[in-house]
C-alpha cells in the first residue's frame, strides 16, 4: 500500500465537497471574487491557528513555496470559480481535477519519482474516468458563455498541476505542511482582498456569502492538511491524483442536488475512476 493514501483518500473526499460548495455559491448569483476572498478569510485564521496550536509554524527560507504555492493557486481557484457561473459542476469538476495528470509528470520528471507500471494504469485509469465524466455530446450550438468557462477551467487545471507539485517541492526542502499551507494562506488572502479592492473601490462582500465562505474555507482546509501530510510520507504522482478524483463524488451530489444529466457514459467514469483509486493505492 503506498504510504499516505488514507491522508489522500481524505483529501478526496473534502476536495469533492468543496467543489460542490462553489457550485452552491455560483448558483446564489455570489461573484467568484467575494467568494473567494471570503473563503480566504475563514481559511486564513484557522490554518494559522492550527500551526500555532500545533507549535509547527516555523517560518525558514523553505515555507517560501508555500508563499508561491498561494499566488498561484489564488489563480487556479479563482477561474475555477468563475467558470462555474455558466459551466457544469459535472463537467468543471472533473476537468479542474485532471491537473493531477500535469502534477504527476512533473513530478515524475523533475523529482525522479519512479514510474511503475501499476501506477501507470492507475494513472490511465483516471484520466479515462475525467475524459467519461467530462464528455458527452452537448445540446444545441456551444455559447460563448460555455467556451469562456471551458477557458477558465483550463487555466484553473494548469494552475492548480503547479501548485500541487509546489507543496511537495516545500516539504523536500523541509518545511512543515502547516507551515506551508499558514504561508499560501497569508499571500492567497492578501491577493483575493488587494483584487476586490481595486475591482469595486471597497470591501463590502455580500452578507449571503459568508456561510458559503466559512463552509468553503473549513471544507478545503481538511483538505488541504491532510493532501500536505500525505506527501510529507508519500509521492506526489500517486497522493495528488488519489486527492483529485474528489470528482466522484461530486458528480454524484451535482446529480441529486442541482439536478444535472448523469448519462451511462458518465456513470462508467465513476466506476473506472474507482478503480483508478484502488490502482494507485496499490501501486
Amino acid at each position: 500500500m503506498t504510504p499516505g493514501i488514507g491522508y489522500a483518500l481524505i483529501a478526496m473526499i473534502c476536495f469533492g465537497a468543496g467543489d460542490l460548495v462553489y457550485k452552491r455559491a455560483a448558483a446564489a448569483g455570489i461573484e467568484a471574487r467575494h467568494f473567494i476572498m471570503l473563503q480566504a478569510w475563514f481559511f486564513c485564521p484557522l490554518v494559522t491557528l492550527y500551526a500555532l496550536i500545533r507549535q509547527k509554524l516555523v517560518l525558514e527560507p523553505a515555507a517560501l513555496w508555500g508563499s508561491l504555492a498561494g499566488l498561484v493557486m489564488f489563480f487556479a481557484f479563482y477561474n475555477f470559480s468563475r467558470s462555474l457561473r455558466s459551466g457544469s459542476i459535472s463537467t468543471n469538476a472533473p476537468i479542474f481535477r485532471l491537473s493531477f495528470t500535469l502534477t504527476a509528470a512533473l513530478a515524475i520528471w523533475l523529482l525522479n519519482e519512479p514510474l511503475t507500471l501499476t501506477k501507470l494504469a492507475g494513472l490511465g485509469f483516471a484520466f479515462v474516468a475525467v475524459l467519461a465524466l467530462a464528455g458527452g455530446p452537448q445540446q444545441g450550438a456551444r455559447s460563448a458563455s460555455s467556451y469562456g468557462s471551458l477557458t477558465r477551467v483550463l487555466l484553473a487545471t494548469a494552475a492548480a498541476g503547479i501548485g500541487n507539485l509546489l507543496y511537495k517541492v516545500g516539504l523536500l526542502a523541509g518545511a512543515t505542511p502547516e507551515t506551508l499551507l499558514a504561508m499560501q494562506a497569508w499571500v492567497f488572502c492578501s491577493l483575493a482582498t488587494l483584487f476586490v479592492w481595486f475591482t469595486d473601490g471597497r470591501i463590502k462582500p455580500p452578507a449571503a456569502g459568508f456561510r458559503h465562505g466559512a463552509l468553503a474555507g473549513a471544507t478545503l482546509l481538511l483538505g488541504f492538511l491532510a493532501l500536505l501530510n500525505g506527501l510529507a510520507v508519500g509521492p506526489a504522482s500517486v497522493l495528488v491524483p488519489v486527492a483529485q478524483l474528489g470528482f466522484v463524488f461530486t458528480a454524484v451530489l451535482g446529480r441529486m442536488l442541482f439536478a444535472e444529466a448523469l448519462s451511462w457514459r458518465k456513470r462508467g467514469g465513476l466506476v473506472v475512476a474507482v478503480a483508478a483509486m484502488v490502482t494507485l493505492a496499490l501501486s
